[in-house]
């Protein structure tokens, strides 16, 4: 199954980010060989390659037209 995603979507993961909220909710920043995206609850950002993210990824919960975290 592939998951369509875009610039600045919002993310649910697999697993969550390790900051204190457990927060599984992220924003694609970047796209290309690699892909960037931040924590919504912390503002951390984590960069992997594209296989790696697709693996993780477990749906796309809400698109938008810019960034979120600043």
């Amino acid at each position: 199954m592939v998951i369509e995603y875009a610039l600045f979507d919002e993310v649910e993961m697999k697993k969550p980010h390790p900051c204190a909220s457990r927060n599984k909710r992220f924003q694609i920043i970047r796209l290309g060989a690699d892909v960037k995206i931040v924590c919504l609850a912390c503002g951390n950002v984590i960069m992997m390659d594209r296989d790696r993210f697709n693996s993780r990824i477990k749906k796309v919960i809400a698109s938008h037209e810019g960034p979120l975290v600043k």
